[in-house]
């Protein structure tokens, strides 16, 4: 009797996805255009490991409750432990610290890539998935924190969001430093009540209030230990998270103001707030784009003064055509103590990160990703293969016009290479036959617009008049016929 063959299950880790050809070329062209922003700015690239030393990412996660402490880690040959990188800052700042006498000041970086953390997925909230960061270490001044929230605006526009669908939020570690100890919540609590509070787009007032107190119980049964703060406290730190904020960024201001007053660092980050608020507004960005929130408060413990984080504020739904809460698809903040890890020397620095799996899997939703399709697929049907070469020579004419084009290599007929075409999404397919070779001409069929001609008779005649689904066109003019037929179907 043998032993039954092993065969494992295919599947996936929970919070992992595979991505197909379409998403992974949309992400191409929204990197690329992040790109472009980020370069018209003047920041320069920089790549740092996907691996560092463990003890170099340091223990900032907003998950610390979890096991590894939020990150994926394992002991090398040497016996060092290592982990994925959970984010690009801590590899900047190691970087930094590293290089910082042969750095210009302030140092102006951008970087993208993929980012692990080993915590709890949700809707659109992935254990992988890929940032793209810009920093500016080397300078305290809130300019260089204004100038990244005005790029970060310009970003999300240049992606094809419009205004009103989205809204960068501005608060400051100081101020909530100043609330605390207005509220005489003492240092040992202040992690775990920063990390309660920036739960609140997703909790709501209940959840947080429930951590800040005891803890909570979420719908899977797992319990967070809470700050276990004073009914007192609790009050305190919820009045000044919940307040409604003014439109008008000075009347806002003056309401904190007054909710921080005696506290030297609370009165310290309500002065930074106030002056890039007010140097983004002279330059155009308004309260319709970037605003004060008490609520923002981003869980990772090295941010130091301004946190920022950017929302969506249309509705996302999810593949049950369910609304969910999305929360943000951009954030950052002043980190002016990360690099003092490795130097003993402070080195102010601000950064603003853009999740992009994130930002994506919102507009999938929506027609804005559309913009960053793949170019239209041509399929040149092979017939004849003993004449195979002439396909490929028409495939490899194609491409050199700059068109994305692929010669059929299966072995299947004609009626199974357009089943492939129409599998492949193909816009065109190219047929040059033993005949059409003989008259110099290929049959091109627009698939598309068959498509379209299959789903309904109403309004045949109309289509078929001016652009008929399949047609013969000489050879040497069938790149000036696609083109055109590309530039019309481009302007529908």
């Amino acid at each position: 009797m043998t032993q039954e063959q092993y065969r494992p299950r295919a599947r996936l880790p929970r919070g992992f996805r595979d991505r197909t050809a379409s998403e992974i070329a949309t992400e191409r062209q929204m990197l690329d255009t992040i790109r472009r922003v980020y370069e018209s700015y003047g920041f320069e690239a920089l790549e740092t490991p996907a691996l560092e030393y463990a003890d170099a990412l340091g223990k900032f996660l907003p998950d610390q409750d979890r096991p590894n402490e939020g990150v994926f880690s394992f002991q090398d040959d040497d016996e060092q432990w290592v982990s994925l990188r959970y984010d690009l800052t801590a590899p900047l700042a190691r970087y930094v610290a590293e290089n910082f006498q042969n750095l210009p000041k302030p140092f102006r970086r951008y970087q993208t890539g993929t980012v692990w953390r080993n915590e709890k997925p949700g809707p659109g909230r992935f254990r992988e998935f890929i940032q793209f960061d810009a920093d500016t270490v080397g300078s305290a001044s809130p300019s260089a924190d204004a100038e990244l929230l005005m790029m970060l605006s310009d970003t999300y526009e240049a992606l094809g969001l419009k205004r009103g669908d989205y809204l960068i939020k501005l608060n400051s570690r100081k101020l909530l430093d100043g609330v605390l100890e207005i509220a005489e919540v003492d240092a040992t609590r202040r992690g775990t009540v920063l990390r309660a509070i920036d739960k609140f787009d997703r909790l709501g007032a209940r959840g947080v209030e429930a951590l800040l107190g005891a803890g909570r119980k979420d719908d899977s049964g797992d319990f967070t230990k809470g700050a276990d703060l004073s009914a007192n406290a609790i009050s305190r730190v919820l009045a000044f998270v919940t307040s409604e904020q003014a439109q008008d960024s000075n009347e806002a201001l003056s309401a904190l103001g007054d909710a921080i007053r005696g506290s030297a660092v609370g009165e310290e980050g309500l002065a930074n707030l106030r002056a890039i608020l007010g140097l983004a507004e002279k330059s155009g960005y308004g309260p319709d784009r970037i605003r004060l929130d008490t609520g923002i408060v981003r869980g990772l413990d090295y941010y130091t003064g301004p946190v920022f984080e950017a929302q969506l504020t249309f509705p996302v739904t999810n593949e049950a055509g369910e609304t969910i809460v999305f929360g943000s698809v951009g954030s950052g903040g002043r980190y002016d103590d990360l690099v003092a890890r490795f130097t003993g020397q402070r080195v102010p620095a601000s950064g603003v990160s853009i999740g992009v799996s994130r930002l994506l899997t919102a507009l999938k939703t929506r027609s804005t990703a559309d913009a960053f399709a793949a170019n239209p697929l041509v399929v040149v049907l092979v017939l004849d293969k003993a004449e195979a070469a002439s396909s490929f020579a028409m495939a490899r004419d194609l491409r050199e016009a700059g068109f994305r084009v692929e010669a059929y290599t299966g072995e299947a007929g004609m009626k199974a290479q357009f089943k492939y075409a129409d599998r492949r999404n193909a816009a065109v397919a190219i047929i040059e036959g033993s005949d059409e070779r003989a008259r110099g001409e290929v049959m091109v069929k627009d698939l598309v617009l068959g498509a379209e001609l299959a789903k309904s008779v109403e309004g045949r005649a109309a289509w078929v008049k001016d652009r008929p689904a399949q047609a013969a066109v000489p050879r040497d003019q069938l790149i000036t016929y696609l083109r055109n037929l590309f530039e019309v179907r481009g302007g529908e």
